[in-house]
């Protein structure tokens, strides 16, 4: 974080929280909080880490741009 009420500091947390409110959360119906606690974390997990691409890493998944980054 910069200095304080630079709104620029958000930025980030505010784009994955609407990623993931709008790819996941508004087509789910989850009956109990564990249910929705296990599927935003297998969301996260599995899908959003390991096969979504994004812009910022030259649409590659995190987890390839990881790896080339270590190759």
């Amino acid at each position: 974080m910069s200095a304080k009420g630079n709104c620029y500091d958000n930025a980030v947390a505010e784009s994955f929280f609407h990623t993931l409110t709008t790819e996941y959360v508004y087509f789910e119906k989850f009956m109990t909080r564990a249910e929705a606690q296990s599927g935003i974390f297998e969301y996260i997990e599995v899908f959003y880490n390991r096969i979504r691409r994004h812009s910022t890493l030259g649409n590659m998944s995190p987890q390839a741009f990881e790896q080339a980054k270590v190759a």
